[in-house]
């Protein structure tokens, strides 16, 4: 099945995500229920029926799946706080957006752009709910800083009636930017996902290289 293949090859079962970090169901619950880590980000639901000589048989299993840089992020927090983690998780948010604006990358949102407190927090609560486990490669803050930088200026230009050639340029680099710290989605996502919206068909209609 292309789901469970795309979900194998792309994140950790939670039974993996527990032998990685050394820790228990119970203590991952713990985590999660603290606000310390991100819940999964896709949840499988099994249904099994069988029938033979001893007969009926049903059974239902759940399989959690989690991004790959949550084990990274629980080594780093599993000691923690909620307080302690969300600090962690703001700092590197915002030490990714000082280097993207050192590597040429800026945005003019508000959000991004001076006391992004409130904005953090919001993010923060995305973040622990599995969402952008989701939607970029590793789930972690560092992708998440680029994913929204990325796409808060793809917007902002494909807004413009026309662009400029360096507008253009600006343009491609966000969109490669994007596709890097995107995730590919679940076969059943993507044509309702921003990689297809913003990259794929953005790519497409000014006809943008790789």
């Amino acid at each position: 099945m292309e789901l469970i293949n795309y979900l194998n090859n792309n994140f950790h079962t939670k039974q993996t995500l527990l032998k990685l970090c050394d820790i228990s169901s119970e203590e991952l619950l713990r985590l999660q229920t603290q606000q310390i880590t991100p819940k999964c980000s896709y949840k499988i639901k099994f249904s099994v029926n069988c029938d033979s000589f001893f007969g009926d048989y049903d059974n239902q299993e759940v399989t959690e799946y989690y991004a790959k840089g949550t084990v990274e992020w629980l080594k780093v927090v599993k000691k923690s706080s909620s307080e302690h983690a969300f600090s962690i998780f703001s700092e590197r948010y915002q030490r990714q957006l000082k280097q993207l604006q050192k590597q040429g990358f800026n945005s003019i949102e508000e959000k991004l752009n001076g006391d992004i407190a409130q904005y953090l927090k919001e993010e923060w609560l995305h973040f622990l709910n599995g969402t952008y486990g989701l939607c970029t490669q590793s789930g972690l803050p560092e992708d998440i800083a680029s994913k929204e930088l990325a796409i808060s200026e793809i917007n902002r230009l494909i807004s413009l009636n026309e662009l400029s050639t360096e507008q253009r340029q600006t343009l491609k680099n966000v969109v490669n930017l994007l596709d890097q710290v995107s995730a590919l989605f679940a076969p059943h996502e993507r044509l309702q996902s921003s990689r297809h919206r913003l990259i794929a068909q953005v790519r497409e209609k000014y006809q943008l290289s790789n």
